[in-house]
């Protein structure tokens, strides 16, 4: 049976957007969610009655011995999480897993607002955004309202020689919303891709106007997905051993993080001035993968002004970065030099379904345009501009623009700085960037595969709140329609990580 969204009674559930009188239009959505639901304004006052998480722990003055807190957290881990119904998952591979090594996957049955409900009954509070792509919470109504509205008219069509509604209207939307200069959309399925045809275009640009340059340039510690080129620009890395030997040719210059941008800019000069050089390729401010490491945008600028001056192609990688994630809507908005590049993808439908965007300037676009059809850009997927996909993106983005979603953005900061205020110092690395909250675990071993990842992970599913770390690194990047409350019950949980003893 069809959703009827015309029902009164759907519309009194989900009070979260506001009507116009004109059949069910909803046309501006509201951001109210208390305790995993989405609810009106009228009931904000029983929302604030829940009794909140205090996430101050005067017992924790100072930092304690790694190794205890290891060991205590293996004791912690000794008796295993509720085991999930699995079904046919061991036929499932799946992602960043050692199967011989971790739990079994568990198993997710629904999601509202910032919550994931489990079959066995058990919530958690999604801190990390599902893998940093939900914007806007699970389930929200609006996203869904408009699926819905296309699914019935267009669900998919080839993209050669073909165009549909959803595409014109969100690159109409998007378009005046980037940085300036960037109006030329091609569209793909992931991150990674995005990053591949940025690559393809940049080394063509140069191919169709005779030149060769087919070298790209990257930051140290940096991430760009895991097809070859994306790879192959992050430099080497634990996780890319066995294709080191398959990379395409690139550089990896420092990055400039604070007290460290002379060396970034020194080394930019030196590698820029190469005449092979066709692209830098970065992710601004924020390296979201390589340890969610923050970085000076005075130095990234300067980085950018030398490519300029080489005529080296900058590729804007906002995939995690896009859609408010560090405050404004794009990070490549703190450096006030406009990318030639940028890739879209993660928060592009609010997390709902694979999409992304490579975006050009029109200069690069004319490069492509000519009488010989090998100078096109001979590139595509099956569902390249999928019309369910552009929907979602264009009611993700009604809500990214909403005034309440700014609020939400802005009262997540500030939760994140009073945290770090009160407790930054006891944490190896406590730095905060918009609505991401980093902290690197004190611990001896550190990097992706430190022992502390596993351990830590575990701790706090035990404690129902999803925080995937990165090695030692624990991040907090979360629905922009999370609640002050839920985000004190995350803290709350961080420092008595932090605080644990030995027994």
């Amino acid at each position: 049976m069809f959703l009827d969204f015309s029902e009164p009674s759907i519309s009194r559930k989900y009070q979260s957007h506001l009507f116009n009188g004109r059949s069910n239009a909803l046309t501006k959505p509201q951001y109210l969610r208390y305790g995993g639901k989405w609810v009106s304004r009228g009931r904000r006052a029983l929302a604030n009655s829940r009794n909140q998480a205090s996430y101050n722990r005067d017992s924790c003055q100072g930092k304690r011995n790694h190794k205890d807190n290891h060991k205590l957290l293996c004791r912690t881990m000794e008796g295993s999480m509720d085991k999930q119904s699995s079904g046919n998952s061991g036929c499932i591979w799946h992602p960043f897993t050692q199967s011989a090594l971790d739990s079994t996957p568990i198993k997710i049955v629904r999601g509202e607002g910032a919550y994931l409900y489990a079959e066995s009954g058990t919530r958690y509070l999604d801190a990390i955004s599902s893998w940093w792509c939900n914007l806007h919470g699970h389930g929200h109504p609006y996203i869904t309202k408009k699926l819905c509205e296309q699914a019935q008219k267009l669900e998919h069509v080839i993209f050669a020689n073909f165009t549909h509604e959803p595409a014109l209207e969100l690159v109409s939307k998007l378009a005046p919303l980037l940085p300036e200069g960037l109006e030329r959309f091609f569209f793909s399925d992931n991150g990674s891709t995005s990053i591949e045809i940025a690559m393809k275009i940049a080394v063509q640009y140069y191919y169709n106007q005779n030149k060769a340059k087919s070298h790209f340039v990257g930051l140290s510690n940096a991430y760009h997905g895991d097809t070859f080129g994306a790879m192959s620009i992050a430099g080497t890395s634990p996780t890319t051993v066995p294709f080191h030997d398959l990379f395409l040719p690139s550089s990896t210059i420092a990055a400039p993080y604070y007290g460290k941008e002379e060396l970034a800019i020194a080394q930019a000069k030196t590698v820029f001035s190469e005449s092979n050089i066709a692209a830098f390729i970065y992710e601004p401010l924020l390296q979201g993968a390589g340890g969610m490491l923050m970085y000076n945008p005075e130095g990234l600028k300067e980085i950018l002004k030398l490519a300029k001056h080489y005529g080296v192609l900058c590729i804007a990688d906002e995939i995690l970065t896009g859609f408010g994630r560090t405050g404004p809507l794009f990070a490549s908005e703190f450096t006030d030099i406009p990318p030639d590049i940028i890739c879209l993808s993660k928060g592009l439908t609010g997390g709902y379904l694979p999409l992304a965007l490579t975006v050009t300037t029109k200069e690069i676009h004319d490069a492509f345009v000519s009488q010989d059809r090998m100078k096109a850009l001979l590139h595509g997927h099956t569902f390249t501009g999928n019309p369910l996909g552009c929907s979602a993106a264009l009611a993700s983005l009604d809500l990214t623009l909403s005034p309440e979603c700014l609020q939400q953005r802005q009262m997540i900061e500030r939760c994140h700085q009073e945290f770090q205020e009160a407790h930054g110092s006891l944490w190896q690395r406590c730095e905060v960037l918009g609505t991401v909250l980093a902290l690197d675990y004190p611990a001896e071993a550190t990097g992706y595969f430190s022992q502390y990842r596993d351990h830590l992970n575990r701790f706090f599913l035990e404690r129902g709140v999803l925080l995937r770390p990165l090695g030692n690194t624990l991040y907090v990047l979360p629905p922009y329609c999370i609640q002050e409350e839920d985000l004190r019950i995350i803290y709350s949980h961080l420092q008595d990580a932090l605080c644990l003893q030995p027994q």
